[in-house]
């Protein structure tokens, strides 16, 4: 087991596997119990027994491999994702969980065991386990009758009483999964599709600032220009969680979920970013035009530094027409807004006042 071993015990296994090889001419298959417990160190402990075949390695994990096992010991070794059990397994464990336990079950009482596993087969054993022996406890003659077998009786009460302290699965693959879907929820203006991924994170323990961050990169990502105010409650929102702290910031953060997956949406924040990185990273000199230097340190002006710069303050229109990009990306657009929300009105003033010489 991954969660007691140690970098000692890794060894002597290598050196027993040796021994074993040497002297009777057998190999050695070592199975490691919940490997995600080891260090990255003691992960890489393995890796001379694997690479030279001395052990064949069978690692076990509830994590995902690709953020817990090292690179080195993923690239030499064969994956299999384990599954959660299907209806028909689940029923079949149960079934044998309820001989080992003694007891018999109503249809509803089972069936309410297996929906609320979520193909989790440990989850099922041990929320059967619970409910039996509640079901006995309240039992006033548990003992069987000298003339039947007779078992008892486990129904959906005594399985809603094993099951009202089950833990929320949410391992790494989760943690991952379900703030997607709380994203995609919210970009997607399904109001109540937020919520339901929101508290589904909250009450499995995820980070509400993890929660909160998402947010405030939402704001911009996906609602943008469309509605400027939802960066503004994104970031109050995280700063009332920073304030008051959990559980009260679960208003600040449900308003802040409710406003972003109502407002409009635009993506033009995020091409304009693309855009304009790709063209300030593309191959050019991107000299600042000499206008735009600066003009304040001695000597600046004998260079030429600020000649020529008009500034926009002094015109009555607050704008004037002069070149602020180098000349090899002088003609390019990056930023094209949306139709949605307020980002139209606010291009047709911005582009009124940009004509506003001609």
């Amino acid at each position: 087991s991954a969660v007691s071993a140690s970098v000692k015990d890794v060894r002597e296994v290598l050196k027993r596997a040796e021994d074993r090889l040497g002297q009777q001419g057998q190999g050695t298959i070592l199975f490691l119990d919940e490997v995600h417990r080891f260090t990255k160190s003691q992960q890489d402990g393995l890796l001379p027994g694997v690479e030279s075949g001395l052990i064949s390695l069978i690692g076990a994990t509830t994590e995902n491999p690709s953020f817990e096992v090292n690179a080195a010991l993923r690239s030499r070794s064969t994956l299999f994702r384990l599954n959660m059990l299907d209806e028909n397994a689940l029923r079949t464990l149960v079934d044998r969980g309820l001989e080992a336990e003694g007891v018999e079950a109503d249809d509803d009482a089972i069936q309410l065991l297996i929906d609320r596993s979520a193909g989790d087969g440990r989850q099922a054993l041990t929320a059967l386990g619970v409910a039996a022996a509640v079901a006995k406890s309240v039992v006033e003659n548990p003992q069987p009758s000298p003339v039947s077998d007779h078992r008892t009786q486990v129904g959906v009460g005594h399985i809603e009483a094993a099951l009202g302290t089950k833990a929320i699965r949410y391992g790494v693959d989760d943690h991952y999964d379900v703030i997607s879907a709380f994203i995609k929820s919210i970009r997607g203006s399904d109001v109540d599709g937020g919520l339901y991924w929101l508290y589904r994170m909250l009450d499995a323990g995820e980070s509400p600032r993890f929660i909160a961050r998402r947010l405030v990169i939402l704001a911009s990502e996906d609602v943008g220009m469309a509605d400027p105010m939802s960066l503004v409650i994104a970031n109050a929102a995280a700063q009332a969680l920073e304030f008051v702290g959990l559980p009260e910031a679960e208003f600040n953060l449900t308003q802040a979920v409710v406003h972003l997956a109502t407002a409009p949406k635009s993506n033009s924040i995020t091409t304009a970013r693309a855009a304009a990185k790709s063209a300030a990273q593309s191959p050019g000199t991107g000299e600042v035009p000499m206008h735009l230097r600066d003009a304040h340190y001695s000597g600046a002006a004998g260079l030429g530094h600020g000649k020529g710069y008009r500034y926009p303050h002094n015109d009555p229109a607050g704008w004037v027409d002069q070149q602020y990009r180098p000349p090899e990306v002088v003609d390019q657009v990056y930023y094209t807004p949306s139709d949605h929300g307020a980002e139209p009105a606010r291009w047709e003033r911005w582009s009124k006042e940009r004509t506003h010489d001609a």
